[in-house]
């Protein structure tokens, strides 16, 4: 029975479920893989505000004179923080994707295999994610234009009619933005998993997406609003209660929420592993065991690529 016949026709709560029950496979690498890769983006994603707060503070009671020596530090910070917290995205998604398909496959799973892999997955990754950020910039760059168009041609006097449009245009926002990423978070395991990355990769997920959007949709939202509101609960107690909750109360609970937001990463980068051979099925797909499992061990220079690392058949229906 190949991947696509196991994973067949999986809602959103058997994709969590088989995700949750991936690690117990191998939990001491996917250990090791949360304490090194995971844990530090976690960690990095909540303990920025703790930085950039006392910055913001001190802009706003600054000089201009001295405005613009924290302006820089705030800059230079904001720049150090992107590129760690892309870097650590893309090798924690190449190491969870690599793992799960090795488990998947049978293929021998270690720490150590893993690492030796993700560099080569890492550039691959990468170059999926530079379109991803191209097609990013665009759709906020048309955002904000329909926004400024919004102000002007909506009767602001009219306080009910500018508050609706400005819903329906946040609402339109929002759901185009969890579009680009489950399609985001697709082409990473496309580009894993598939001879193909960038652009490539990108209309493969689009295909792929089709008639599982609604899933993916889900998964993505419901990602997105736990760490939203783990961001929230820790920004208000954490960053901003210093003066209501006392310094052990504040480590105890900046703890614990970063514990939770390592589970729910992990969780998520698994259940997008999990999603691609859910769409896989839906399309009639199949994908030959024996042959990812030498597209994946190109990864180790364990093969000499053929022309096509991965053969897909579609099933009759």
């Amino acid at each position: 029975m190949d991947l696509a016949e196991e994973l067949q026709s999986l809602s959103v709560s058997d994709i969590l479920k088989e995700s949750i029950s991936i690690p117990k496979q191998s939990p001491k690498t996917f250990y090791l893989i949360t304490l090194t890769l995971i844990f530090p983006l976690s960690f990095a994603i909540l303990a920025h505000s703790l930085f950039t707060h006392p910055i913001i503070s001190q802009l706003q009671s600054d000089s201009p004179a001295a405005a613009a020596s924290d302006w820089s530090r705030l800059l230079i910070f904001q720049f150090f923080y992107l590129i760690f917290l892309f870097t650590f995205s893309l090798l924690s998604t190449a190491a969870v994707v690599f793992t799960v398909a090795s488990l998947y496959t049978n293929k021998p799973v270690s720490y150590s295999s893993t690492v030796a892999a993700v560099p080569s997955v890492f550039k691959r990754l990468f170059l999926t994610f530079l379109w991803i950020a191209l097609l990013m910039v665009g759709y906020y760059i048309v955002f904000l234009g329909f926004l400024v168009l919004l102000v002007y041609s909506v009767d602001t006097q009219n306080v009910g009619l500018f508050v609706f449009s400005i819903l329906v245009v946040f609402t339109l926002f929002l759901g185009v933005h969890v579009y680009i990423s489950a399609l985001w978070h697709l082409a990473s395991v496309v580009s894993v998993l598939e001879p193909v990355y960038g652009f490539t990769a990108m209309k493969k997920s689009y295909e792929l997406l089709r008639g599982r959007t609604y899933i993916g949709f889900s998964i993505v939202f419901g990602y997105l609003t736990i760490c939203g509101v783990i961001n929230g609960i820790f920004a208000s107690i954490v960053v901003h209660g210093g003066d209501d909750y006392g310094v052990f109360t504040r480590i105890m609970v900046g703890g614990f929420l970063v514990g939770v937001l390592v589970i729910v990463n992990l969780i998520g980068l698994l259940a997008q592993s999990v999603f691609y051979y859910v769409c896989k099925s839906y399309h009639h797909q199949t994908i030959d065991k024996s042959v990812l499992y030498d597209h994946l061990g190109g990864y180790l220079g364990e093969y000499v690529p053929l022309k096509s690392s991965i053969q897909m058949e579609n099933l009759d229906a």
